[in-house]
């Protein structure tokens, strides 16, 4: 006779998710995946965290930097606009974080700083990650904790 199963790693001993954590990047994919988020944070009365990470500084566009941090500015406060609509309607806690760096660790970060027990991210629509693989695979592979992907 074998002794009690030890519950996985990342049950935190809660009925139901305590923070829904999503990468938003303002594509239509990550919009969809924001609105997915926020129908799971509703029925399990979780807060939505939503975050939007930047590329590291040697990664970034080949714009201007001006013109860089003057068109990423207002696509995070567009993003940030558009779960705090989505989000008050249903009464949805909420939040909205920025972080600059490699996509798969800050989400994992802020994932780990909220407590989540699971990570919702979206499946990339460029071509080429189809073929490679795209960001939504390293979450899943390094996974401590559930990750729905949203195509």
């Amino acid at each position: 006779m074998t002794g009690p199963v030890p519950p996985p790693t990342f049950e935190l001993g809660t009925d139901g998710p305590r923070a829904v954590p999503v990468g938003v990047d303002g594509s239509r994919t990550s919009l969809r995946v924001a609105d997915y988020a926020l129908g799971q944070a509703r029925r399990g009365g979780a807060e939505l965290v939503g975050g939007y990470v930047r590329a590291p500084l040697g990664l970034a566009a080949t714009t201007p930097e001006g013109a860089e941090v003057m068109e990423q500015a207002h696509a995070v406060r567009d993003i940030a606009d558009y779960i705090a609509r989505r989000a008050d309607e249903p009464r949805v806690r909420h939040r909205f974080v920025e972080a600059r760096g490699d996509v798969a660790h800050e989400i994992a970060k802020v994932a780990d700083q909220a407590r989540a027990d699971a990570v919702v991210v979206g499946a990339s629509e460029r071509f080429g990650h189809r073929l490679i693989g795209s960001l939504a695979i390293r979450p899943v592979r390094s996974a401590r904790r559930p990750v729905t992907v949203i195509p």
